[in-house]
């Protein structure tokens, strides 16, 4: 069994983040998002590994390389633009040579893996297994109607009359029957090969395809609350870990992760949180929910339940929450006044905010 991982989405939902850089590579608990779809495949067995790139194909291969730290081999497939996941499926089919295979979001988390679903696929004779889960907006998703039998009826694609809560989790298995179909459809209103019609396809011709209904934790990490809760949720399992320096000023409460090369003067963290690589923090607050990456400096402030990247510099701010700071961003003060402040800053700004 392969697996082919899509990575070449654009991310317009994380902009202006994912203006200089991949979506799938935004850190979740100082991890990138895709990481943790490949961790979860190789836990599944699989090691074979097509990544769908696209434009931001440099930075996914560089950040993946050949895939050995995951203990899988990577071959990386081109895709042009990004025509939709069926076209995905489409010009992998020489990379999949007439395997069954799992299709799996890069930019999607599952907590627990995939290993119990590859193993069910494996040990039936369905010619696909589709995930499904219950959410608040199926409008925003592609959505399957079942049956009284529990049997899928039909999938649509962002109805804007939802036949059901059940959306489509960013991970299929699939047999060879789906070659066929996405031969098979024509680009939809929104000019691409949609997944959810080769789908269909599959159940009009009377292939057998399964409903799974996924009652852990799934998480589409497109939008910054999604990002964020993700980050919330992972941090909530991990366990504490001091690798950098703390001095006799700082304090640390709950489960903190501090890597290699960290230190902090003068500065509190009160976990879930994590503090990468050489990053620095004076003087500062960092509350629950905050995951800080590798190589920032982050003195005089408070913050909490944020994710910043790599690089980026934060002082003298009197309070940042629920907020994504790119790589590279340089927050610091101004005259104005408001106490807290909610930020979505792109790689390489610099903003002066408001301090109390």
């Amino acid at each position: 069994m392969k697996a082919l991982v899509l990575a070449g989405g654009s991310g317009t939902r994380l902009r202006p983040i994912t203006h200089t850089s991949a979506k799938q590579l935004v850190p979740v608990a100082n991890k990138p998002v895709l990481f943790y779809g490949l961790e979860a495949i190789r836990g599944a067995g699989i090691t074979d590994v097509g990544i769908i790139v696209g434009e931001t194909a440099a930075e996914i291969e560089n950040a993946v390389g050949d895939g050995s730290q995951f203990g899988i081999t990577v071959t990386y497939i081109r895709q042009e633009a990004p025509l939709g996941l069926a076209h995905a499926v489409l010009i992998a089919r020489d990379f999949l040579a007439g395997e069954p295979f799992v299709m799996y979001l890069g930019d999607n988390m599952i907590i627990g893996g995939i290993s119990g679903l590859v193993e069910e696929f494996r040990h039936t004779t369905s010619d696909a297994l589709i995930l499904l889960t219950k959410v608040d907006n199926p409008s925003a998703f592609g959505v399957a109607e079942l049956g009284a039998d529990g049997r899928i009826i039909r999938l649509v694609e962002k109805p804007a009359d939802p036949p059901s809560d059940l959306a489509l989790v960013g991970v299929y298995m699939f047999g060879l029957a789906i070659h066929e179909a996405v031969r098979s459809i024509k680009p939809s209103g929104r000019g691409e090969l949609e997944i959810t019609e080769a789908i269909q396809w599959l159940v009009d011709g009377g292939y057998d395809v399964a409903p799974h209904l996924v009652e852990g934790y799934w998480k589409d990490t497109g939008r910054l609350d999604d990002m964020l809760e993700t980050n919330r949720h992972i941090l909530e399992s991990i366990e504490p870990a001091i690798h950098g320096t703390v001095d006799e000023h700082s304090t640390i409460v709950g489960r903190v992760v501090i890597e290699e090369g960290a230190s902090l003067v003068r500065s509190t963290v009160r976990g879930p949180a994590i503090i990468g690589r050489g990053t620095r923090l004076v003087d500062t607050y960092v509350g629950p929910f905050t995951s800080i990456y590798h190589s920032c400096v982050v003195e005089r402030t408070e913050i909490e339940y944020s994710i910043v990247l790599e690089r980026a510099t934060i002082r003298g701010i009197g309070r940042i929450e629920d907020s994504l700071i790119g790589r590279d961003a340089e927050v610091v003060p101004s005259s104005a006044l408001p106490k807290a402040h909610r930020l979505m800053i792109g790689d390489h700004s610099r903003v002066s905010v408001a301090t109390s």
